[in-house]
């Protein structure tokens, strides 16, 4: 299965006609429309006009509405696969993450929403809270998904894995230097440290795991010194971040992965030369692991197509689906066994943090007040 996979993404990002006709994202009148009548269907999708020349698809077993935020080709591939697979359709619809949140919201019982795929357990936690995720009971998802990575009721469930590491300029700092997340609170490292804004999920839920790790008080201390040791007043993206290191506009930042094997996986000789400046290293290695968030998706409360929904996150989670999901977006597959690309494989082994990522949702509110009491802006 896996070599078909990659067949067919190879021919989906080549076939530009077959992008366009495949990936769009709606409008929300439009998209609105459009899933409403998918749910109006009873689960039931047509089946392919006899004289259209296409192969049948197995057994027309109904659809699955899709609300994401991913935008990659390589998720298209895998939908088309499941289809090709179950004869179950699937309906996209994509957008921004707090955006489809609110969208699911206010469509409240009529939402023809099936499942929810956002990134960040922060986000999947904000879900929860607003109640449009449903608990749902699977043996496939329980035995493949770690249980730290999932949410104790079945709410959510991650898909993939990033860790946030710390980058270094190569020429400045030396791996040896580096130890902690905690350290870059020390005196040492006084305006050489740049990171995105308080505003940013990733910092939320980073934060939101040291307060579960280290208490609330440490955390706070920890912080404040962090914030005294800023380069510059945050801005950017962590994309923004890794360029100022390999600049010189700071020594050290903090990212996620994925980002780093964007960038050395780029075709563009700008974004090569910045990747030759920068190292990645792994912190909290002798203390607790390395921070890791989530991507994730979960079935919606008033799914219509609820069993199709469980079927759809239990496919995401075989081997050859993650293997694939994973690398549309340079992250780690969450289910044992199943490799990352070459490109983040790279970037090194490391011991990664086992607190349960549902408890950075549930100390987020906590994390936003203390960055505001920091000063981080």
């Amino acid at each position: 299965m896996a070599q078909h996979l990659n067949d067919k993404i190879l021919q989906k990002i080549a076939d530009s006609e077959m992008k366009i006709t495949r990936r769009s994202t709606l409008g929300f009148g439009l998209g609105l429309a459009i899933a409403i009548a998918a749910g109006c269907t009873d689960g039931q999708s047509s089946t392919p006009d006899a004289g259209s020349g296409e192969t049948a698809a197995p057994a027309a077993n109904g659809e699955v509405n899709l609300y994401s935020s991913r935008h990659y080709d390589t998720d298209d591939a895998l939908y088309e696969d499941f289809t090709k697979e179950t004869g179950i359709e699937v309906n996209l619809i994509e957008g921004k993450d707090d955006e489809l949140i609110e969208r699911i919201k206010s469509e409240g019982d009529n939402s023809p929403a099936d499942v929810l795929i956002t990134v960040d357990v922060g986000r999947l936690w904000r879900a929860e809270q607003e109640g449009i995720l449903q608990p749902i009971s699977s043996t496939d998802l329980e035995s493949a998904i770690p249980e730290n990575l999932r949410e104790s009721e079945g709410k959510w469930f991650g898909l993939t894995k990033r860790a946030r590491v710390i980058i270094y300029n190569t020429d400045k700092v030396k791996p040896e230097d580096l130890s902690t997340y905690e350290d870059l609170a020390d005196e040492k490292w006084k305006g050489r440290v740049c990171i995105r804004s308080s505003g940013n999920i990733y910092n939320q839920s980073l934060i939101a795991s040291k307060i579960e790790e280290l208490g609330a008080d440490k955390a706070e201390g920890w912080v404040k010194g962090l914030v005294a040791n800023f380069a510059r007043e945050p801005e950017g993206n962590d994309t923004a971040q890794i360029k100022a290191v390999a600049s010189g506009e700071c020594e050290v930042a903090i990212a996620n992965t994925y980002y780093v094997a964007r960038l050395a996986r780029s075709e563009d000789p700008a974004d090569q030369e910045v990747t030759s400046k920068i190292g990645v290293f792994f912190p909290n290695q002798e203390a607790g692991g390395t921070h890791v968030n989530i991507s994730g998706a979960g079935v919606v409360v008033n799914a219509p197509n609820k069993d199709n929904a469980v079927k759809f996150l239990e496919y995401l989670a075989t081997p050859e689906a993650q293997k694939i999901f994973a690398d549309g977006n340079n992250e780690y597959p969450v289910v044992e066994g199943v490799e990352a690309n070459e490109t983040v494989n790279d970037l090194g082994e490391f011991k990664e943090s086992d607190l349960k990522v549902e408890t950075y949702g549930e100390q987020n509110p906590e994390a936003v007040k203390l960055m505001d009491r920091a000063g981080w802006k």
